[in-house]
């Protein structure tokens, strides 16, 4: 029987898949393009070869990981529901249950190089900035759904994503502080509540 072998990442794909754990577990300043060529398995060269710069990978890597993020809330279904309440209540749902096992697996790329280097590196700025108010983006339009059919006024549908976000990020802040997830856990079970509150369900809506 003809086996046919699985085809391997090229170097560009895998430096990228590279630096997104590399970055998130040591930070921009703590790591260096070695560490990164070393968990790829390729050579400076081919390093060179795809990337001017540490600082060029990371701006690359940042958007690498927006695609990465989307890709995996589109595979967790929290869209599924008819109620756009329900589907914000899903997300943040889906947000907790993937708050387990080692803290850079868990938490965001985007959000930790920006702690890293937002003073002096404008270009790594401006990209997580992108991809954070890109993700925000995508629940804009279940909060307006939500907002519409319950008659809430107030804030905007753009302010409750990026609240929304700002309290995702801020609990990966504190799963580092802690060592581990749980008051993490706690503070989006807070959201929820939060959401809750804002949205109730249609038949306990006021008037």
């Amino acid at each position: 029987m003809s086996r046919t072998a699985t085809p391997r990442p090229d170097a560009r794909a895998r430096i990228l898949d590279a630096a997104m754990r590399v970055l998130r577990t040591r930070g921009y300043e703590g790591s260096s393009v070695d560490d990164i060529c070393a968990a790829a398995g390729v050579t400076k060269g081919a390093f060179f070869h795809h990337f001017r710069s540490k600082e060029d990978l990371a701006v690359t890597a940042a958007a690498h990981f927006s695609t990465w993020l989307e890709a995996l809330f589109d595979r967790l279904g929290w869209r599924d529901h008819a109620d756009p309440r329900d589907r914000l209540l899903a997300y943040v749902d889906a947000r907790i249950a993937i708050l387990r096992g080692d803290i850079a697996h868990f938490t965001c790329l985007l959000g930790a190089l920006v702690q890293d280097s937002f003073a002096t590196r404008p270009a790594i700025r401006a990209a997580c900035e992108d991809g954070i108010r890109h993700h925000a983006a995508r629940l804009e339009t279940d909060i307006a759904a939500a907002m519409d059919a319950r008659g809430v006024t107030g804030f905007t549908p753009e302010g409750l994503a990026l609240h929304i976000v700002a309290v995702i990020q801020g609990a990966f802040v504190m799963a580092k502080a802690t060592g581990g997830p749980d008051l993490a856990v706690d503070t989006l079970r807070h959201l929820r509540r939060y959401l809750e509150f804002l949205f109730p369900t249609l038949g306990d809506a006021a008037p």
